[in-house]
């Protein structure tokens, strides 16, 4: 079986395989990067750059249900989730393409000395990206069409399974009039990669996946001087604190486990319920996420085998460790996994600091705000999180006190096109996405003029 291969996890069937890139071809491609960058980066104005953006991002428009094919093959997306993931992956394409020229300009700097003095934003050179599954598109879009706008030039390393979205990535920014060598796939291997990341004319890697692949990425970049950005996993929380709408709190809690099939960075993988709203929130979530099908498309197959057995490993370890099982049986058809809820979890159990990927829920009980706070920050990672509360202030200043990366109040995935993505702990460090993102791989350069006042 070739290292790269797309394999339905609804069906079991290999349609396709694609050799390992040779390590020629990656020479090749980092030479095709590396002229790019010294040649059409900066000779293009950053006008122009943005011109093939907005082209990509109607791109993306018009072959949405392309991709929403191709994804569902290689990861078992349903079809109108796929569609979905597409068309954001335009929204934020052309958010970048309008807002560039603003988040890109000079920063002028008020001084002591009366100098004239601004920093000025450019790219830094050739970078790799090392992209995940769950999101084939999504996740590519947000590390390479910004860098592309700031005159970087990108490597882009797919998941193994995700070869012919990789294919489609870059076959469609070309199409958009970004030129060869600006957008490079590698089929590369893991030790390749570390080559990658090693060779003089790569300035940076950004890695989205697992905390053990960060780790590893990290060490190189950290070898070789490299900047390096890392958006690792998650274990959010969802905070019911304070509602007159249970119903709605029950609909985002169900919205916020189960996108993506339950294989999302940022789902809402541990709902904590204040006491007063417990029973007849866990009553009505159970038979919510009960009534959600596989039939009619509200979730998928987990994406591989090795997934589904993962987590099928982790349920069954939690139960023997004394946690119930509220929904589901724990028991995969194939790789279908059934909407599952754990209750009765405590800290001594392995799966208190663990990541599900899958749709899977942990269901816990809190009697205050500080004990909610205590429970939420106990995880090794630091994502996203969403707090219920009709009383903003009290949701604003339990938000202030959560160790992650982002706070929704008042309803899951309010993720935005234009707006900062990342976490702390162990999900990683760094920002994608927004004026963050735009500047996370920029050259912060320093101009001051000796003898040029401010006002001149």
């Amino acid at each position: 079986m070739g290292a790269f291969a797309v394999i339905n996890p609804a069906t079991g069937e290999t349609l396709a395989e694609y050799p390992s890139a040779t390590d020629t071809e990656v020479d090749t491609g980092i030479a095709a990067a590396d002229r790019a960058y010294r040649e059409w980066s900066r000779t293009t104005t950053l006008a122009e750059r943005t011109a093939a953006a907005a082209r990509l991002a109607e791109l993306f428009d018009e072959r949405a249900e392309e991709f929403a094919e191709i994804i569902s093959r290689e990861m078992g997306k349903p079809f109108a989730q796929g569609v979905g993931e597409t068309k954001f992956s335009g929204a934020i394409t052309s958010a970048y393409a309008r807002k560039a020229e603003e988040w890109l300009a000079d920063d002028v700097l008020s001084v002591d000395d009366g100098l004239r003095t601004f920093v000025r934003y450019q790219g830094i050179g050739v970078l790799l990206g090392v992209m995940p599954w769950n999101f084939p598109v999504y996740q590519v879009v947000r590390f390479a069409v910004p860098n592309l706008i700031l005159g970087n030039t990108v490597l882009l390393r797919h998941a193994s399974q995700c070869p012919e979205s990789a294919l489609a990535l870059e076959r469609v920014f070309r199409d958009a009039g970004f030129p060869e060598g600006a957008y490079v796939n590698l089929f590369a291997t893991h030790e390749q990669i570390g080559e990658i990341i090693a060779d003089d004319r790569v300035q940076g890697v950004s890695l989205t996946g697992s905390e053990r692949a960060g780790a590893a990425v990290a060490a190189q970049a950290g070898k070789h001087l490299k900047k390096c950005v890392l958006e690792l996993g998650g274990a959010d929380v969802f905070l019911v604190l304070d509602t007159d709408d249970l119903d709605h709190a029950v609909e985002h809690a169900v919205r916020g486990r189960m996108d993506n099939s339950g294989q999302s960075c940022t789902g809402s993988k541990r709902i904590v319920v204040l006491d007063e709203y417990f029973d007849e929130f866990s009553e009505k979530f159970a038979r919510s996420l009960s009534a959600q099908t596989y039939g009619a498309g509200d979730f998928g197959p987990l994406s591989s085998d090795m997934a589904t057995r993962e987590l099928a490993d982790l349920v069954n370890t939690a139960v023997d460790q004394g946690a119930e099982i509220l929904v589901g049986s724990g028991v995969p058809q194939g790789n279908v996994f059934t909407p599952t809820i754990l209750t009765g979890i405590t800290p001594a159990m392995d799966v208190y600091s663990q990541e599900l990927f899958g749709p899977v829920a942990q269901l816990y009980r809190v009697s205050n705000d500080d004990e909610a706070i205590a429970l939420a920050n106990s995880s090794p990672f630091g994502l996203g999180s969403v707090i219920i509360c009709d009383d903003l202030d009290r949701a604003e200043r339990v938000g202030s006190q959560l160790d992650v990366g982002m706070v929704f109040i008042g309803a899951a995935g309010l993720s935005g096109a234009d707006v900062p993505f990342g976490g702390v702990k162990k999900s990683g460090y760094g920002r994608e996405m927004g004026k963050a993102g735009l500047l996370e791989f920029a050259n912060k350069k320093l101009f001051r003029f000796s003898g040029g006042a401010q006002d001149e």
